[in-house]
C-alpha cells in the first residue's frame, strides 16, 4: 500500500482527563506532573484505558492505517519512561536548559541508570486487544533523555546517554516480543544540539537500536509547534541520520515548508513524512495535504513515504486535531490514487 499513514505519537487528551489550560501553559513535563491529572488516582487507569480507547476508535475512525495509543497515558512524551527507571531521584528533581534556553525541572541522575520493569508493555497489549490494524508505539530516545537530566552521577554526557540507551535497548526488545508493528524513538534534542548530537548521540542512538528484531523509527522535529512557535528554514541534523540504524526517519514538512531536496540525503530510510501544520488551528483541505505529498516526491520513492503529522496532536484542540487527521487519510489518498 502506497503512503500508508500514521500519527506520529500523541493524540489530544480530552479535557475530562487531563487539564489542557494546565498542560498547554508549560513546557512539556520531564518530572512527573501528577496535577495534571483530573481522576483520582485509584481511577486513573480505568479512565486512562477508556481515553486511550477513543483515541484508538478516532484514528480508525478517521482513516489511519498504522495506529498508536495516541499516548494518552502520558504527562509528556518522555516523562513516563524517564521517571521510571532505577538511578533517578524523581523527589528531588535537578534543573536543565529546554531547547528554548529556559531552566525546567528535570530527573536528577544519581546512580547508575537501569531500567527496573517494563514500562509500555502493558500500554501496547492494551493498544494491540482494540484494534486489528498495525500499530506503532514511541519511547523518548536516549539522547533526548540525557539532555533532559541533571547528571550528578556519570561525570560524561556520553556516558550518560550511554547508559538511557541500555535501557531503551531493552524496552525495545520487551515491545517487540509483545507484538509491536514499529517502535518509534522520539529524538528532537538530535536538531536542537546538533554538535552534541553529532559528537555522541548518534552512537547512542544507535547502541539504543542494535539488534532490534522489527521495524524501528525515529522522531526529530523542532518542537511542539504551541511551544516553539518559530521554525528554521531546515534542519541542523538530517543528513547525519543516514548513518543511524533505524529503517524510518519522521520529519516535519508542513509548517516550515521544508525544501524536500533534503530527502535525498536518506535513501536507506523510509521518510515518515510530516504534512499538517500543527501551528495552524485552521484545518487542511484534503488537496493541500496532497500537495504537500507531491512536493516530496521527486526526492524520495514513493514506496518509503508514510504520511504523518509534523509532531504529535497533544497539544491541538480535540475538534482540530480530527479534523487534521482525517483530511490527511484522505489527502493521501488522492495521491495514491494518482500513483495507481
Amino acid at each position: 500500500m502506497l503512503f500508508p499513514t500514521s500519527l506520529v505519537g500523541s493524540y489530544a487528551q480530552p479535557e475530562w482527563i487531563i487539564d489542557r489550560s494546565k498542560l498547554g501553559g508549560r513546557f512539556p513535563p520531564r518530572t512527573r506532573a501528577k496535577e495534571l491529572w483530573r481522576i483520582p488516582e485509584e481511577h486513573l487507569e480505568e479512565a486512562q484505558n477508556s481515553a486511550t480507547l477513543e483515541a484508538i476508535k478516532l484514528q480508525e475512525e478517521a482513516g489511519l492505517d498504522i495506529i498508536t495509543d495516541g499516548e494518552i497515558r502520558r504527562e509528556s512524551y518522555s516523562n513516563r519512561f524517564a521517571t521510571a527507571l532505577s538511578g533517578v531521584d524523581i523527589d528531588n528533581p535537578g534543573e536543565a536548559l529546554d531547547r528554548s534556553g529556559h531552566p525546567n525541572p528535570v530527573p536528577r541522575v544519581t546512580g547508575d541508570i537501569r531500567r527496573m520493569h517494563a514500562v509500555e508493555v502493558e500500554d501496547l497489549k492494551f493498544l494491540k486487544a482494540h484494534t486489528d490494524r498495525m500499530v506503532k508505539i514511541t519511547l523518548p530516545g536516549p539522547f533526548t533523555m540525557s539532555q533532559q537530566a541533571q547528571d550528578d552521577h556519570y561525570g560524561d554526557p556520553k556516558a550518560l546517554a550511554l547508559a538511557y540507551a541500555a535501557a531503551v535497548k531493552e524496552e525495545i526488545a520487551d515491545l517487540f516480543a509483545a507484538g509491536a508493528d514499529v517502535v518509534q524513538l522520539d529524538e528532537p534534542y538530535m536538531q536542537a544540539r546538533p554538535e552534541a548530537a553529532e559528537e555522541y548521540g548518534l552512537d547512542a542512538l544507535n547502541a539504543a537500536l542494535d539488534g532490534a528484531a522489527g521495524t524501528t523509527a525515529v522522531h526529530i522535529c523542532f518542537g511542539y509547534a504551541a511551544i516553539i512557535h518559530a521554525r528554521p528554514e531546515g534542519y541542523s541534523f538530517l543528513p547525519q541520520m543516514k548513518d543511524c540504524t533505524c529503517n524510518q526517519v519522521s520529519i516535519e514538512t508542513a509548517q516550515s515548508e521544508l525544501d524536500t531536496s533534503v530527502l535525498e540525503n536518506l535513501k536507506n530510510k523510509t521518510v515518515i513524512l510530516g504534512v499538517l501544520d500543527l501551528s495552524d488551528m485552521k484545518i487542511e483541505t484534503p488537496e493541500t495535504i496532497a500537495g504537500r505529498i507531491r512536493r516530496a516526491l521527486p526526492h524520495v520513492d514513493p514506496e518509503r513515504v508514510i504520511v504523518a503529522p509534523d509532531c504529535g496532536l497533544k497539544y491541538l484542540p480535540r475538534d482540530v486535531a480530527f479534523g487534521k487527521m482525517k483530511a490527511m487519510a484522505e489527502g493521501a489518498a488522492i495521491v495514491r490514487a494518482e500513483m495507481s
